[in-house]
């Protein structure tokens, strides 16, 4: 293969070059220039036309290189990074060698492709509306939309004097659906009539009907018709007092018209899914998280509505199984990301590594202004963009510690676009085990703010906690749950005062079961019920087995078991993680007493035997030796049961079942109680 180059610019001069650090993080060929968007282009044509992996450290004229590239007709793709504004601008920029060479490895790390959802839009609107705004609305898109405008219970309202769309009024109990796929359920409905004169006159009112359509534009001012209703794709909302508002939402609908893609947030493996077993809930952390709905109840587990889904990727980061995973990346290749931006770090010489993660709607602007306006970012914080903030679960921000980092800083709006509990709850856990394995106290933080000279002030003030003496190496790859298992690990092995168990708060995805042996016995209704296959038999002999990293605290066995012996305990235990499988309780099988097959557990037969005997009528008096039925296996009983014809009709008459009719029949007859009779 090919050396690959790295050409790196001062942009005139502008910041420093540390051209020793970079060599020590990055390696290949490196290529110093002060500008090489003007002066200095034809080095990058050089490096083009030499052919193997080129790197630029420059996003801003990045499509300048990529039309030199394209001219000179190289096909390979150029990675670009930015180290002017995550790093050169800065106060402390003579120091942010080791940094600008993480940036650059980070930028060369791929990330798997994206996949889509198309959504199909004819441009079939209900405008909702109460008053002429409505109707004004319907006039300005009917040349390019298939308009029908409904009026909730309309005032006087002033007929149109040429009727080029539909109107009715109505009212919409519900909503549901998604831009080219929107059903709304309409009380009160009725169409106007043609013969309205000064004001608008509706027919019959109706309840109960249902309408379909592409895009629903809401003038009504009211309550929205759906949670988080700005990340519905195709609702628009507008209050039609605002006319700039007004304005906007008109032009945005008229452009919904055709195919659109919207990246697929999140990748869903029904078996994974912990919700709920034979009618009974274990976990809602998801359902209880997703701002848009999108996620609902179904069967045994849960669904998501791809269409519907906004992408904060709330669910991916409590999921504690893995059955919802984020995919614009996969968390794994944010780990390796991740990885690669502070193994270089470190290798190039750098201290006390700070992440922090940002987004690039909110995030990125602010560090640019802060680069361009105020001090730069801190030479020892790493900046790491992913698409949102509350996508993130433990498994990174226990592997950044893993991995080197001294600090976690989340950055987030000031106020938030999603709900962010549940980023809290993982940053509080994650403190919670990083302090316990000796790394510092608080060292997962939250910064929320718009302001670039505030987000310097804090990440000033934030204090790193201890390095870890032996930064893990691996490289995290495969499903959400076995990376986060892995990180886990690594993250024990790497501590500067490692312990076997860390206790954990309630409702945390981690822990053990603690199971009451003496009443348990051995049904096995937890093992069918366990989502994650931590609860298991063995198919061999009589026994009840525990695998603790499988556990995930949903609580399914706990509330199916018949006995109610079981109960959670959340913690984690890194001895129980590495250890084998745990065996909680076994017996001696119970033999069949006719042809001594194993079929049962002793406490079971015991159990059944000590209900039914001598309380059950075909168990007591004459019938007493019956019970031996139950200490038989499945074909023994049956035999007994033909031989010796257990007579269903031997148990004692029950009373008929007595009516109303019947007690005043008696009470008239004479009083006499008809049971008696």
């Amino acid at each position: 293969m090919r050396e690959p180059r790295l050409l790196v610019c001062s942009c005139e001069k502008t910041m420093p070059l540390d051209e020793a650090a970079l060599a020590k993080g990055c390696g290949g060929r490196i290529t110093r220039a002060d500008q090489l968007c003007g002066t200095e282009l034809d080095l990058v044509k050089e490096a083009l036309n030499a052919g193997g992996p080129i790197t630029i450290a420059c996003t801003q004229e990045s499509a300048l290189f990529a039309e030199v590239a394209e001219d000179l007709g190289v096909t390979e793709s150029v990675t670009f990074a930015n180290i002017r504004e995550l790093s050169g601008w800065s106060d402390q920029a003579a120091q942010s060698g080791p940094k600008s060479a993480a940036l650059i490895a980070a930028a060369r790390q791929e990330m798997p492709p994206l996949s889509v959802v198309s959504l199909e839009s004819e441009g079939v609107i209900m405008i909702y509306g109460r008053d002429e705004s409505a109707l004004e609305a319907g006039r300005l898109l009917a040349d390019r939309l298939d308009v029908t405008v409904m009026l909730s219970r309309p005032g006087d309202v002033t007929p149109p004097a040429v009727r080029e769309f539909p109107i009715i009024k109505g009212h919409a109990r519900n909503a549901k659906g998604h831009l080219g796929a929107f059903e709304l359920t309409i009380d009160e409905t009725a169409l106007a009539a043609p013969s309205s004169r000064d004001t608008l006159v509706f027919g019959a009112a109706s309840n109960g009907a249902v309408s379909h359509c592409d895009i629903i534009l809401d003038l009504t001012g009211g309550q929205p018709l759906f949670p988080a209703h700005e990340l519905r794709p195709g609702y628009l909302r507008a209050d039609p007092r605002d006319r700039a508002g007004f304005e906007r939402a008109l032009a945005d609908a008229a452009q919904l018209v055709g195919t659109f893609d919207k990246p697929r947030y999140v990748t869903f493996t029904e078996s994974l899914c912990a919700h709920s077993r034979s009618k009974i809930t274990g976990c809602t952390r998801c359902l209880d998280l997703c701002p848009t709905g999108a996620i609902t109840p179904n069967g045994d587990h849960v669904a998501i509505n791809a269409e519907v889904c906004a992408g904060c990727g709330a669910c991916a980061s409590v999921c504690p199984t893995g059955a919802a995973s984020y995919a614009l990346p996969p968390a794994d290749a944010v780990m390796r990301r991740l990885q690669t931006l502070l193994s270089t770090y470190l290798a190039a010489g750098g201290q006390k590594p700070v992440v922090l993660l940002h987004d690039g709607e909110h995030g990125t602007p602010l560090l640019d202004a802060l680069a361009r306006f105020g001090k730069g970012l801190p030479a020892h914080v790493l900046p790491l963009r992913v698409n949102e903030v509350t996508q993130i679960g433990p498994e990174v921000l226990a592997g950044a510690f893993a991995f080197g980092a001294t600090g976690f800083v989340l950055l987030l709006r000031a106020k938030p676009k999603h709900d962010i509990s549940g980023l809290h709850n993982i940053s509080a856990l994650t403190n919670e085990v990083v302090s316990a394995l000796g790394f510092g106290s608080n060292l997962v933080q939250r910064v929320e703010t718009d302001d670039p000279d505030a987000l310097r002030d804090a990440l000033d003030s934030f204090v790193p906690g201890t390095p870890s003496p032996a930064p893990a190496k691996f490289e995290p790859r495969g499903p959400k749950r076995s990376v986060l298992e892995i990180t886990f690990r690594e993250l024990h092995h790497a501590a500067p005062t490692p312990v076997d168990v860390v206790p954990l708060a309630a409702g945390a995805p981690f822990g053990t079961v603690e199971v009451k042996t003496d009443g348990c016995t051995l049904c096995h209704s937890c093992v069918t019920a366990c989502p994650t296959g931590a609860m298991s038999d063995n198919p061999e002999y009589p026994m009840l087995r525990f695998t603790e990293s499988a556990c995930v605290q949903c609580g399914l066995c706990a509330a199916t078991c018949p006995e109610k012996v079981i109960t959670l305990k959340p913690q984690i235990d890194f001895r129980a993680w590495n250890a084998p499988i745990r065996t909680l309780k076994e017996e001696e099988p119970f033999h069949c007493i006719n042809c001594a097959k194993p079929f049962a557990t002793t406490s079971m037969i015991n159990k059944i035997v000590g209900k039914l005997s001598d309380k059950h009528w075909m168990f007591t008096g004459t019938n007493a030796k019956r019970i031996d039925v139950v200490r038989m296996c499945e074909d023994c009983r049956v035999e007994a049961v033909m031989n010796e014809g257990f007579d269903p009709y031997e148990a004692k008459t029950r009373p008929p079942v007595m009516t109303t009719e019947d007690y005043l029949r008696a009470r008239d007859a004479g009083g006499t109680d008809p049971v008696e009779n």
